[in-house]
């Protein structure tokens, strides 16, 4: 799917709010409401935006320890244990990666036991995991910056 500058425009708005109504987005962007309303079933559709979400702060929500894991691996099925780890309530996010190690994942816990307690208890103890490095996380600042893919202009 090819983007014009509409799209990009409809996109970099809702990165910065994702709750804009339609209206609200279709007066930034300078185009009717109709217009965008259509623009953005076409990027859903396309799989160019692929949902809307809210952003919270762990900590405010009891998770006081988070950390990267990252897991090297014997021979695996990488969709299978991908959805092994996506199904452990403590994982947010899976990365397969390339390195020394072969995923990524981001673990939220409620505190450095129940941290403890993910590593050991689930993810060492998945078939296929070789070996585990964790990486306490003792802050973290998340960009919303739209990545525009546009050609740069000369």
């Amino acid at each position: 799917m090819e983007l014009d500058a509409t799209d990009h425009a409809i996109i970099a708005e809702l990165s910065r709010d994702g709750r804009l109504s339609v209206a609200a987005l279709a007066e930034r962007v300078h185009v009717s409401r109709a217009h965008c309303y259509s623009r953005l079933n076409r990027l859903q559709d396309a799989g160019a935006i692929t949902g809307f979400t809210v952003t919270v702060d762990p900590e405010r929500l009891g998770f006081g320890a988070s950390a990267h894991v990252a897991l090297k691996l014997r021979q695996h099925n990488w969709r299978e244990l991908r959805a092994q780890l996506l199904a452990i309530p403590e994982v947010s996010q899976v990365s397969l990666v390339g390195g020394n190690m072969d995923v990524m994942i981001m673990v939220r816990a409620r505190d450095i036991a129940d941290l403890r307690r993910v590593v050991f208890e689930h993810l060492q103890s998945l078939p296929g995991v070789v070996d585990t490095q964790t990486y306490m996380i003792f802050e973290s600042h998340t960009s919303a910056k739209y990545l525009d893919s546009r050609p740069e202009r000369g």
